[in-house]
């Protein structure tokens, strides 16, 4: 693709395997943008955000992006190969903006040589989860698979949930992927063990997130953007600044993509590696459970 891209691995011997001794979670996991709140009032807070831009999250995206989320997007499912009859599960995806992706590429692999009942059963077993912690987002996505005819066949299922404690089963899910929601939980340390736990062995894990920006130039015009443009263009499109202004802030507090790697193989993923797009505005960090 033509966005500029940096790939990095990352050994084992660098990012250790997480030990059995307690670590102390991210200073991350109490701020809010740049304000400090109690742990208990994060995730209230980040409800209320999400909540106020539900009906305009997709067209902002657009907006803010110049329409390149959906390259962002196409480019992590790309690294996820999906294949029919996986169980997958999309965290922080109330829209269904990756979801529907996931199933797209499922729907056009050809299962050459497979026919009849083996063929059926496999499309059957397909389930990719869409969990949200925020119900006005999953009614969103809802309504939006029901427009373009997905999850007719049951295998699109929406759940309400919290990324750090999943209701699902330990080795249940081939895939889990989270586009543009770690940055906004409270720690971000129990959502990777979560992903972790939940993962069948061999499964991958993959992240979608606004990083941090390394070109001088480009980083000035970037924070320009950030903090001038996007905040006036919520309060013009979604008549809410202050909530697009955490969403920037929040970026910012997000830690370096070397720190986050660090952070996903210190939860026990393998194989730890990242790419950068557009210079580092977003990046995608991806693991293997082994």
């Amino acid at each position: 693709m033509a966005l500029g891209s940096v790939s990095r691995r990352l050994g084992t011997k660098l990012f250790p395997a997480l030990s059995s001794t307690p670590r102390l979670l991210h200073s991350h996991a109490t701020s809010f943008g740049f304000k400090r709140v109690n742990e208990e009032d994060k995730a209230r807070m980040v409800g209320d955000v999400f909540t106020n831009v539900a009906s305009s999250y997709d067209l902002m995206n657009d907006l803010m992006s110049a329409g390149l989320h959906r390259l962002w997007k196409d480019r992590l499912v790309s690294k996820l190969n999906p294949f029919p009859g996986m169980k997958h599960l999309d965290v922080a995806g109330g829209t269904g903006d990756v979801a529907f992706r996931i199933l797209e590429s499922i729907n056009k692999v050809k299962l050459r040589g497979l026919q009849g009942v083996f063929q059926d059963t496999l499309e059957a077993e397909t389930r990719i989860y869409v969990c949200d912690i925020n119900p006005q987002m999953l009614n969103v996505g809802r309504q939006r698979a029901l427009e373009k005819g997905f999850g007719e066949d049951g295998s699109l299922v929406w759940v309400e949930g919290n990324a750090e404690s999943l209701s699902f089963q330990n080795d249940s899910m081939d895939g889990y992927t989270i586009a543009f929601g770690i940055r906004n939980v409270t720690h971000i340390e129990k959502v990777l063990n979560e992903a972790h736990r939940v993962l069948k062995p061999g499964g991958r894990f993959l992240c979608l997130e606004l990083s941090h920006v390394g070109i001088p130039i480009f980083k000035d015009l970037y924070d320009y953007y950030s903090f001038s443009v996007i905040p006036y263009m919520g309060e013009l499109v979604a008549g809410d600044r202050e909530s697009y202004q955490y969403l920037v802030e929040s970026i910012r507090r997000f830690p370096s993509q070397e720190k986050f790697a660090s952070m996903i193989a210190n939860a026990g993923f393998q194989k730890v590696e990242y790419e950068n797009l557009v210079g580092g505005v977003v990046a995608v960090h991806s693991g293997l459970k082994i």
